[in-house]
């Protein structure tokens, strides 16, 4: 069965088949484009991306940081970023195992290996036992969860009392004249160049759509609280087009 168009398919009520599909599908995509995805990821924000997830990872200060869980890990950047201002261990999951391998070469080069580990596995159905690390996070990886609520309530149920949840990702700017030519370029420039670079046609407008309707703000601090989380926050980066969420087990 071919996808014709993921944004109608995402959103309609899904069978068990057609959630195994669209976890495939997904799958598809990043392993197609792991080998440009870093390149874009800091052409496409300007390199501001680097600087959200530095910023994002200062979120760990202040509570324990010895067993990090980096769901959705694509390549690793996140957990670099976790290592860089003191964890002592990160274990990163994702669904793409071609991610994860560019994301392992970066961990040799590095000289990480005892620090960093990276395995398949999924968000809503996270391969650990309870009460297993100290901090879970995800970076651009949310809205890709087939069941958002469940795979921020598998969060949850790994993390020790007092552990935290950071949550890095794309929002929508609010301000005119921003907000206009912000969703100008995410709409229209962006999947173009995406396009392009990666030599893929579908990747590029696949993200935007997800964006567009990834319940952000208010609506997602809700889906903390219902899994669980105390003490949610949010704040928003760079005029709005990135947030991070935080909160407490």
């Amino acid at each position: 069965m071919q996808i014709e168009s993921h944004s109608e398919f995402r959103y309609h009520m899904r069978s068990r088949s057609a959630l195994a599909l669209e976890k495939r599908y997904v799958q598809s995509l990043f392993d197609a484009i792991a080998n440009r995805y870093d390149f874009l990821n800091h052409l496409l924000s300007g390199g501001v991306d680097v600087y959200w997830r530095r910023r994002a990872a200062e979120r760990l200060r202040g509570g324990a940081m010895n067993d990090v869980l980096d769901v959705a890990t694509g390549t690793g950047d996140f957990g670099f970023a976790a290592i860089r201002i003191g964890a002592r261990r990160v274990v990163g999951v994702d669904i793409a195992e071609a991610m994860l391998e560019r994301g392992r070469e970066k961990i040799e080069r590095r000289k990480l290996a005892d620090r960093i580990t990276l395995t398949t596995g999924e968000a809503e159905k996270l391969p650990f036992a309870d009460t297993s690390f100290d901090a879970a996070i995800v970076a651009f990886g949310a809205r890709n969860f087939e069941h958002l609520d469940l795979g921020i309530a598998e969060m949850h149920r790994v993390l020790r009392d007092g552990g935290k949840i950071i949550v890095l990702e794309f929002s929508k700017p609010r301000l005119f004249p921003f907000k206009q030519v912000y969703l100008f370029y995410f709409r229209f420039v962006l999947p173009l160049i995406g396009r392009y670079v990666s030599g893929h046609a579908e990747a590029y407008t696949y993200l935007p759509e997800t964006v567009m309707q990834f319940p952000e703000g208010e609506r997602f601090l809700q889906i903390l609280r219902d899994a669980g989380f105390k003490a949610v926050a949010e704040d928003r980066l760079t005029f709005g087009i990135a947030t991070i969420y935080t909160g407490m087990k």
